[in-house]
């Protein structure tokens, strides 16, 4: 079971790269258009951040998207850096989904613990092996 809720978190983090970046690009066109500023800051300086974040944020997701299905396809656990990628996902996750039912909705919220599950399903299902101990031979006391 562990093979497909792996590519399915793959998948969804692929999907949600998408829509990261378009909503960032809507922000940007719209922070553009209406010459919007935050506490006197240049309106092309705030369109040219969204379209970074969204670029940036798009490229990190894509990123966990492809660590997971590499363990998915692989059926192999990511390495320890593919680990500490995928714990930093799933806790960006947790705390965006908390913000976003205030924000958004519990619909964003719903999606946002999805995302969170998969992960945390994927981080867990390919936990660290149960190898067995080293046969260590028996310390007999020697005489004197």
């Amino acid at each position: 079971m562990r093979r497909p809720v792996a590519m399915v978190t793959g998948l969804v983090l692929f999907g949600e790269a998408v829509g990261i970046v378009l909503i960032n690009a809507v922000l940007a066109t719209v922070a553009e258009n209406q010459h919007m500023s935050l506490a006197g800051m240049d309106p092309d300086a705030m369109s040219t951040g969204t379209w970074v974040m969204g670029g940036v944020s798009g490229l990190l997701l894509v990123l966990c998207g492809l660590i997971a299905l590499t363990a998915g396809i692989r059926d192999r656990a990511p390495g320890r850096v593919g680990r500490i990628v995928l714990i930093g996902c799933a806790v960006v996750h947790g705390v965006l989904g908390a913000v976003t039912v205030g924000l958004v909705g519990w619909a964003a919220f719903a999606f946002m613990m999805a995302v969170l599950a998969l992960l945390v399903l994927t981080l867990l299902s390919y936990g660290p092996e149960v190898r067995p101990q080293a046969q260590r031979p028996e310390l007999t006391p020697t005489a004197p």
